[in-house]
């Protein structure tokens, strides 16, 4: 296909394209539901869509992938906003409208459209004591998500979200329709599992459901302290795979509507999901709260997986920030060091910007992928840690200090780290081959080849194998 024989469309030309042929709404800059379609959740992206055109079936897909190609327009994919693909001079699907969800309860799987969330999902599959392999927000879109690989509360337990896409309809660069799974374009199927949406735009997918109706699990908070994060990593090498936990490091403000224990103060987070009863829950967690000391806040506690997954955690509004990934084996004392720096332990750091330390433990089932599983990278890590500096409200020589900061604390932490990365956190559009190891790289650019010659899609974008 030739995606250059309209160099400059007019982007009315465009529009008018799409509005004979897509049964959704399609919108420009200037018109009133422009900058709600386009809107994403980091607000430190600002995307700048040629068009953007609200999806509503699959039909719509192909309209908008086939005008893309004849005017020579990357693709860019919007669900729920979680994204960070700047989209200039793109035409953006929003898929939001397409959210449907089907739970199949007799071969634990539910087909979900290109635009549900998490929390579509796990209500419907809860009322068979079923769960997804869903995220820590209910709000972020399943696509996306299980694409980019995944990463959520079950995961030590029965591995990444990409593992467990069965089967998934995409339209492909020539705005064609087909399905990719273990049968039907084998290639595809493995590349969708981890590769993010760098071969078509995803209509609708099926994913693997698991026999999790109640949980052991909360979240707890304490006082931080600098030995604290050690003595979690220690204690995490030794857990089983039933036991999946994340330890946040963060300042609560001393403001009017907090509560008094932790108003004020930096605290520590537990966050524990836990498959199995309650007293073997907390022999496993007794040095680890012996290490942290009394809780301030907060219980664990039997509790459906619904409410652990859809309802505990209350998702953060849409927010500017400055983050960094890193993933690690052992988690070395040098990396501990630099974090405890960055969330204002001891005391004299306080300076710091970061708001979260988040340090989440991977292994179990992840590690140890079926013979048929996809690409995603990170399956050689024992920890990921992420840091968050938010950038709401500063004014520019404000956002440059934060940023001084943050690449420091990233050259700190990336001294000890593995070298790999997340697609879902990937620090930089860049840096996506860290995601992978080289030979699956070598293998996507090739599926790439064959499903998206001409690169219509992708952000980070995984470019095709040129031919010699």
């Amino acid at each position: 296909m030739d995606t250059t024989k309209r160099a400059g469309p007019n982007r009315h030309d465009i529009a008018e394209a799409l509005r004979q042929t897509a049964s959704g709404s399609v919108h420009m800059a200037g018109e009133e539901r422009y900058d709600a379609a386009r809107q994403p959740w980091n607000t430190t992206i600002n995307p700048s869509p040629a068009i953007v055109v609200e999806a509503i079936a699959p039909s719509d897909v192909r309209a908008a992938v086939r005008v893309a190609g004849e005017y020579g327009l990357r693709v860019a994919v919007q669900g729920t906003g979680h994204g960070a693909d700047p989209a200039d001079g793109a035409l953006m699907i929003n898929t939001a409208g397409m959210n449907t969800v089907h739970v199949d309860a007799s071969r634990r799987v539910a087909r979900v459209g290109a635009g549900a969330t998490w929390g579509d999902v796990i209500g419907q599959a809860g009322r068979y004591g079923l769960a997804p392999l869903s995220g820590s927000s209910p709000t972020v879109g399943v696509a996306g998500y299980t694409l980019g690989g995944g990463h959520g509360w079950l995961s030590r337990t029965y591995g990444f979200a990409a593992d467990s896409l069965v089967r998934a309809h995409i339209v492909t660069s020539g705005g064609q329709l087909c399905t990719a799974d273990a049968e039907n374009n084998p290639e595809l199927h493995w590349a969708l599992r981890g590769g993010g949406g760098n071969f078509g735009v995803v209509t609708d997918m099926e994913v693997q459901l698991y026999p999790v109706s109640s949980v052991y699990g909360g979240m707890l908070l304490f006082d931080s302290m600098p030995s604290t994060i050690a003595s979690y990593r220690d204690w995490a090498l030794g857990q089983p795979d039933e036991m999946n936990t994340a330890l946040m490091m963060m300042p609560i403000p001393d403001v009017q509507g907090v509560p008094e224990p932790i108003r004020g103060k930096r605290v520590l987070a537990l966050r524990v999901c836990y498959l199995g009863d309650a007293e073997r829950a907390e022999r496993l967690l007794s040095p680890l709260r012996d290490a942290a000391g009394p809780p301030l806040m907060g219980e664990l506690t039997d509790m459906s997986y619904t409410y652990l997954a859809r309802d505990m955690i209350d998702p953060p509004p849409p927010q500017s920030n400055r983050g960094h990934l890193a993933m690690y084996q052992q988690l070395p004392d040098a990396a501990i060091e630099a974090l405890n720096d960055a969330a204002g332990q001891p005391a004299d750091t306080a300076d710091s910007p970061v708001k979260v330390v988040e340090i989440r433990h991977f292994g179990g089932a992840m590690a140890r992928p079926s013979h048929h599983a996809g690409p995603v990278g990170g399956r050689d890590a024992s920890f990921c840690v992420l840091v968050s500096a938010p950038l709401d409200g500063l004014e520019q020589p404000q956002v440059n200090a934060v940023d001084t900061y943050m690449d420091a604390l990233a050259g700190r932490l990336d001294r000890h780290a593995t070298g790999g990365s997340f697609l879902s956190w990937l620090p930089h559009p860049s840096k996506i081959a860290s995601a992978y190891s080289p030979d699956d790289y070598q293998q996507l650019q090739a599926v790439k080849a064959t499903y998206d010659p001409t690169n219509l899609f992708g952000y980070p974008n995984i470019a095709p194998t040129q031919e010699s």
